[in-house]
């Protein structure tokens, strides 16, 4: 007998849970598959960013992934295997100069936001991250700010987003000139 897919709600479920060992299994095993799927010679770098990567900050279940590319170009012809991935290509989405894709739709997986090597976007994702490892008391108050938009917003990502907006600017501010220092 055949199995199928469960429906997909038609809205996302914006649910911050504790931290969780399996996300990065999660990352390690979608590093494998993008390094499989994508060009060695426009593949830079591959990192796992956003809240899933710091060690005990509460996230959304989604793995965040940066790819620093040698030209956005060639990874616009490489969307086809993206997909074969399961993801879905949206373009920049707001960022220039970014590529983003998403996997699992309403179910949403994981995430890719795709900058040119050492650009300022890659270098502001790479920057917070660390920043937020340096700092546990700062990501400590980042996952109780987490944990009060998400029981806000009534599930819409983009009050979600800014309910976090004025946190997330001032520290990636204060996470890029630290990381010139370190």
């Amino acid at each position: 007998m055949p199995t199928s897919t469960p429906p997909q709600p038609t809205q996302r479920i914006i649910e911050v849970m504790d931290y969780q060992l399996v996300w990065f299994e999660r990352y390690q095993q979608e590093h494998s598959s993008l390094q499989l799927a994508l060009s060695t010679t426009n593949l830079v770098a591959i990192h796992h960013i956003g809240s899933t990567s710091v060690a005990g900050l509460c996230a959304k279940p989604v793995i965040d992934i940066l790819l620093e590319v040698e030209s956005l170009e060639v990874l616009d012809r490489e969307t086809p295997k993206l997909a074969t991935l399961g993801y879905v290509a949206l373009g920049e989405c707001g960022i220039a100069g970014r590529r983003y894709f998403h996997k699992g739709g309403n179910l949403r997986s994981h995430q890719i936001h795709a900058f040119l090597a050492g650009s300022f976007g890659a270098q502001r994702h790479l920057a917070f991250r660390d920043y937020l490892r340096a700092f546990p008391d700062i990501a400590a108050t980042y996952g109780e700010l987490k944990r009060e938009a998400a029981k806000r917003c009534n599930n819409d990502i983009t009050r979600y987003c800014e309910l976090k907006n004025d946190f997330i600017q001032t520290h990636q501010q204060l996470a890029l000139v630290w990381n010139e220092k370190v």
